[in-house]
């Protein structure tokens, strides 16, 4: 095995990935939804603070980007996720397979594509998100609360990105399994945010502790955030947060690959 053998089909994916309007809409979707989160959840914090007659708090802007992350997450998968169903759509796959018939090949040149898109747009929708929330809410009326430290913005925004490419790769994994857009976006659907929910609301000690295994709260834990539907804390540290999401997109992967071997285009 050559350095071009591998080289080739990540140049070739990258080309692909941005060939078609889609990749657009889904990195310009990603920026606004984090950046409209994040400065919703910033006013409204802002303005209880402001309502109940606090006249020293601080709110740091990236906290609020943090915590936009559990509504962001929903469009952050749709690139990981086209990335493969689109292929299955219009049939384009089968030349796909025929140029790189190692399948596990043609699956890691799209995660070595994937990953690093949308670490970098994590990065960049976190850091607009920080800015436009600083900006909009650090003024009297909102009572001057919102603050913006560089040092700890740097952190959080790689912690963002290391989340959004995480998440997209899940999604990379499901699509391929599935081979469909519909039952991919279901399935990511339910696993980043309807399930942790129902979870949760059942009330029962074992349901609730096993939701915070699950990718969304796993990742707020890993990004140092409190959980935003209970306003408590994740019940353990952010290095058992990352290890979370890495096994949980580990097994989506593993479960793209297994079916890519065994079924035909």
């Amino acid at each position: 095995m050559n350095l071009t053998s591998v080289t080739w089909p990540v140049a070739a994916e990258w080309t692909k990935l941005w060939s078609v309007r889609s990749t657009f809409w889904c990195l310009t979707g990603t920026v606004a939804v984090t950046v409209l989160s994040a400065v919703a959840l910033g006013g409204s914090r802002a303005t209880d603070l402001v309502r109940d007659g606090v006249t020293a708090a601080r709110l740091p802007a990236t906290e609020s980007v943090v915590s936009a992350s559990t509504f962001a997450q929903l469009v952050m998968v749709t690139l990981g996720m086209l990335a493969i169903t689109s292929e299955y759509a219009t049939g384009s796959i089968r030349g796909t397979l025929q140029a790189v018939p190692i399948r596990g090949r043609m699956l890691a040149a799209k995660a070595l594509v994937v990953a690093p898109v949308m670490f970098a747009t994590g990065v960049l929708a976190g850091g607009l998100a920080a800015v436009a929330t600083y900006l909009l809410l650090s003024v009297p009326v909102f009572g001057g609360f919102v603050t913006l430290d560089a040092g700890e913005a740097v952190v959080d925004l790689l912690r963002l990105g290391v989340f959004a490419a995480l998440v997209s790769l899940m999604a990379l994994g499901v699509g391929t399994a599935l081979r469909g857009a519909a039952g991919a976006l279901t399935v990511m659907f339910m696993l980043l945010f309807g399930l942790p929910l129902v979870l949760l609301m059942t009330g029962s000690q074992v349901a609730v502790e096993a939701s915070m295994r699950l990718p969304m709260f796993a990742g707020l834990a890993f990004m140092e955030s409190a959980d935003n539907l209970t306003g408590g804390p994740i019940p353990y540290p952010p290095g058992e947060g990352l290890a979370w999401l890495l096994g949980w997109t580990a097994a989506a992967l593993a479960a793209g690959h297994a079916v890519l071997r065994r079924r035909d285009a």
